[in-house]
């Protein structure tokens, strides 16, 4: 099970009703954030969670409504107590940025690891997350996540007993772990069966639409994507700042045929964005102006 909170909502700058962008996921005890705008700890408090769990932090690029908070959230970690060490992803530049913010928190408990993101594409796994990082087109370096949770088959105990495995040792295969046992080598494979379909949710902001956006939300549970203007006639002012309307984000939702798409990142100009949503849902029907504090559950696929 995946639990999933947008924080925040708002561009540019706060609003006293809309916090900048930010997104939290729980799984497990283990805590991811994607960005961290102005108001993501007033937003996770609101919301009842920790920021003390958190175990890594994907910045999409660097322009402050999207890392502005960053500093007071490592701060407020700190004096949690946390000791564990805090991995971070963005593009190139992020130890670089982060070391600058942390002229205002300079002292902390915990070590940062950095990963700096280099390819059109990158994956890597943190705790229960499988990470897909994707290049998008807006004005500096910026990227979109695909979070992840794999389902490993189901244990297949007809294949154990006829392997006359001992069953101390079927836990052991099912976390994926080998065992050795009389000179013999017995692997997950031998008695797992085929991985099962697990829980995805695609973050895409501050970019112009591209195919392969819709593409790597084809297989997405939920998709969250940036809908920065309402006005029909501000589409040349998101062209050329390389930003995405409502109307864009639905086509691409419509697409990628998701079950639901999650509208985010509003001007301040945008001050209804309710207002805009039945022009939108005659491209994309599945579509929901998102709020600050919007959450789900997503859970995985019963089994037949």
């Amino acid at each position: 099970m995946l639990d999933i909170c947008l924080l925040g909502t708002g561009g540019m700058m706060p609003l006293p009703y809309r916090w900048l962008t930010s997104l939290m996921t729980r799984c497990g005890g283990s805590h991811l954030l994607i960005d961290c705008g102005e108001g993501t700890q007033i937003a996770l408090k609101k919301k009842g969670w920790s920021a003390k769990p958190i175990d890594v932090i994907c910045f999409t690029h660097y322009h402050a409504d999207h890392i502005s908070g960053l500093p007071g959230l490592l701060l407020t970690m700190g004096n949690a107590e946390r000791t564990e060490p805090l991995k971070m992803v963005g593009p190139r530049g992020l130890e670089r940025v982060v070391t600058a913010l942390r002229t205002i928190a300079p002292e902390l408990p915990f070590p940062i690891e950095f990963h700096e993101l280099s390819e059109r594409e990158q994956d890597l796994t943190v705790g229960p997350y499988s990470i897909h990082a994707f290049r998008v087109n807006h004005n500096i370096p910026c990227y979109g996540y695909s979070v992840s949770l794999k389902r490993a088959g189901k244990f297949q105990v007809e294949k154990a007993k006829a392997l006359e495995l001992p069953v101390r040792f079927w836990g052991v295969l099912q976390r994926g772990e080998n065992v050795e046992l009389d000179g013999r080598l017995y692997t997950p494979d031998m008695v797992m069966g085929e991985e099962r379909k697990g829980i995805k949710v695609t973050y895409c902001t501050d970019t112009r639409p591209t195919p392969g956006i819709a593409e790597e939300a084809k297989t997405a549970d939920l998709f969250i994507c940036e809908g920065m203007y309402g006005d029909r006639e501000k589409a040349a002012k998101a062209r050329e700042n390389k930003h995405m309307t409502m109307y864009e984000a639905a086509r691409l939702a419509r697409d990628a045929d998701v079950p639901e798409l999650w509208l985010t990142h509003y001007s301040p100009s945008l001050m209804w964005p309710e207002d805009y949503m039945d022009e939108v849902r005659k491209i994309f029907p599945r579509a929901l102006a998102a709020k600050d504090g919007q959450s789900a559950e997503l859970k995985f696929e019963e089994d037949d």
